[in-house]
């Protein structure tokens, strides 16, 4: 498989065959990583990380990642660099794609990546923007497929509660691409817009994937051997929609009942981080003192910390498919 000089923007730029071959090399990556046999195919390449929305998981994952297969990075944000202030996205890849080997840019809006890409001579990797989230999809499906040793068109997920937003997006049309199993479900209001869905029942027609986008906990999750959530608002949205979207998304929580609902004995719970299920950060105090949901917001606390949980799996595979990722791009 021939990835060399690819952008990696969205998941519906590849085939299921280039998004398996990815996934597979990063279970290659983590156990070489794991047995301390781990060949540096990145030896002297060069790196940027241009981080527009602030990040623990990415930033440390391609960092780590890097270092691991020698290459080095270069951390830019709105403070350290001029991106977006005083040189447009154009000017800026034109110039870092003259000292980089790939740019990496994690951000608001999708058209920023991909412009970015447009006038970049290197690679350009996707770390997050609003629309779509395509590394931790390689990270969720690593993780999937190590958890039940199927293959994705035997995998059935469920996505449950604010389902148009990047993650919403990204596990619908990976799932569809895959041939997956995959069930959305939330207020009509919050889930994928038509145009989403649209690309989605295209990649489904090719894979024999089956899609359901349902208001009903119910529906979609009997059956699901895992359960997915996310914030319940997302980054840069406004502190004042809290109560309203609490109340909205209150019936979608990831809970005991709501896991027994799949039916399923070994059901895992899944979750792309950080999560509300406790008060132990500011935000999370600030909401529970709010809304007076002390157990947590989108998931509890229970649940979250129990053998259900997958959480840290996830967070740790981020790591192993980005350097997938870079490896497979800009690798010797």
């Amino acid at each position: 498989m021939n990835l060399k000089n690819r952008d990696f923007l969205k998941e519906i730029d590849f085939t299921a065959d280039e998004l398996q071959y990815l996934i597979d090399l990063a279970i290659e990556l983590k156990a070489a990583k794991r047995e301390r046999r781990e060949v540096k195919h990145l030896q002297d390449r060069n790196i940027a990380l241009i981080f527009e929305k602030t990040s623990t998981r990415t930033r440390c994952a391609f960092e780590v990642a890097a270092f691991d297969q020698g290459a080095h990075t270069t951390y830019l944000d709105g403070q350290s660099s001029q991106v977006g202030h005083k040189e447009s996205i154009a000017d800026t890849a034109r110039v870092l794609s003259r000292y980089y080997d790939a740019i990496q840019f994690r951000g608001k809006s999708q058209e920023m990546v991909e412009e970015l890409a447009q006038f970049s001579d290197v690679p350009v990797y996707n770390g997050l923007t609003d629309e779509w989230h395509p590394t931790q999809m390689l990270a969720d499906f690593q993780t999937m497929i190590e958890h039940t040793g199927r293959k994705t068109n035997e995998l059935s997920f469920a996505y449950v509660g604010d389902a148009r937003n990047n993650m919403g997006h990204s596990l619908l049309m990976m799932g569809a691409i895959m041939g997956c199993d995959v069930r959305i479900a939330g207020p009509s209001e919050l889930l994928p817009s038509a145009e989403i869905r649209a690309l989605a029942d295209a990649a489904a027609a090719k894979s024999g994937a089956r899609i359901t986008l349902t208001d009903s906990m119910d529906e979609a999750l009997l059956g699901a051997q895992f359960v997915h959530t996310d914030v319940w608002v997302s980054m840069g949205e406004s502190p004042e929609i809290w109560n309203e979207r609490v109340k909205l998304l209150s019936p979608y929580q990831v809970n005991r009942e709501a896991l027994a609902k799949t039916g399923v004995a070994d059901v895992k719970f899944m979750h792309c981080l950080p999560g509300f299920h406790n008060e132990q950060t500011t935000i999370g105090f600030e909401i529970a003192s709010k809304t007076g949901m002390h157990e947590g917001l989108e998931v509890t606390h229970d649940i979250f910390e129990s053998d259900l949980s997958v959480v840290f799996d996830q967070a740790e595979n981020r790591m192993h498919t980005i350097k997938a990722i870079m490896v497979a791009t800009i690798g010797d």
